[in-house]
């Protein structure tokens, strides 16, 4: 695996990689732990997407900086049981997505363990000196935008767990977007260098509790408006549990699924909010970089963070996204 890319002074085959910033740019850190049965199961996800997945999930983190992703280090514990071709197809999946981001992957480690395999990525990314942007700069009467669609990695996941193929456009969407996610690197770059938002992260654990964590940090509420909300609007159905006599789970038992809770609380979009000045709102055309934005609300003074619904209703929203640590509270 061969690593080149800019600023790199020495890449894989020595005890350590040398990577030269920049006079006037500095360095964005981030790390990421990918972990069988918590973050992807084996009989669901290909080892390519693993492999995808994993990358992606750090390449976000420095997309939610405004930064731009340089180096990656990547360091793989697999059980033996595991065949060769498996870790193979896993690196293929990771190296793809690298070299669309023109991101060099500069070393790491790999161990054999007796159980789950774990995967640790950490990348490093850059950024004009004052230029990051953090969840802590949103003001009341700031407008809050998200990118892309929401919901549609949450299910794809529920299409792999039915064992169904996906018969329409966005089922099939769906699937893409859970298995091979795409960071917004351009757009979050964009935003930073224009310097038109105030606050930025990406929707990784799902936007109910991430803009939760935006707000905590910026000191503010906010109100989201159902109708604005990005939706996968045509869910009709996906599987809840099997029934005994099929094995194969070819006749699995449907259940209705609620769009707006997907949008809400599904996670893993990899999707950036942001926060836009009112004055410059109006300014923001209907995509930028190539991804559609979507206008869904405003931050308000205090720390409540609430839900218009489509009826005018105001209620609290509360988190109900992915938490890793809910169980241990």
């Amino acid at each position: 695996m061969e690593a080149t890319g800019r600023g790199l002074t020495l890449g894989i085959g020595d005890d350590a990689a040398l990577v030269r910033p920049t006079a006037r740019r500095e360095l964005i850190l981030t790390s990421d732990w990918t972990i069988e049965d918590v973050h992807f199961r084996l009989k669901l996800h290909p080892p390519d997407s693993v492999g995808h997945r994993a990358l992606a999930r750090a390449l976000s983190d420095v997309a939610a900086m405004g930064g731009r992703p340089r180096w990656a280090v990547v360091s793989l514990a697999i059980s033996q049981s595991l065949p060769d071709v498996w870790v193979k197809r896993f690196y293929g999946g990771m190296v793809r997505l690298a070299r669309r981001f023109g991101v060099a992957i500069v070393g790491g480690d790999t161990s054999v363990v007796p159980d789950r395999i774990s995967i640790d990525v950490v990348v490093v990314g850059d950024i004009l000196r004052g230029r990051a942007l953090r969840r802590s700069g949103a003001s009341p009467g700031d407008q809050i935008f998200v990118s892309g669609g929401l919901g549609l990695s949450a299910l794809g996941l529920k299409l792999l767990e039915s064992g169904r193929k996906p018969q329409t456009r966005l089922g099939r969407a769906a699937l893409a977007a859970h298995l091979y996610p795409q960071p917004q690197c351009a757009l979050g770059e964009f935003l930073a260098r224009s310097k038109l938002a105030t606050a930025l992260m990406d929707i990784s654990d799902g936007l109910s509790i991430d803009l939760a964590r935006l707000c905590r940090a910026s000191g503010v509420g906010a109100r989201l408006w159902e109708s604005l909300l990005p939706v996968p609007v045509a869910v009709v159905t996906a599987v809840s549990s099997p029934p005994k006599k099929s094995p194969r789970h070819k006749n699995r038992a449907v259940a209705t699924l609620d769009p707006l809770q997907l949008a809400l609380h599904g996670g893993e979009d990899y999707q950036l909010l942001f926060t836009v000045p009112e004055r410059t709102a109006a300014k923001l055309p209907l995509q930028l970089c190539g991804v559609p934005l979507h206008h869904v609300g405003v931050i308000d003074p205090g720390n409540a963070v609430r839900l218009v619904r489509a009826s005018g209703k105001v209620e609290p929203l509360t988190p109900a996204g992915f938490d890793h640590f809910r169980k241990v509270r």
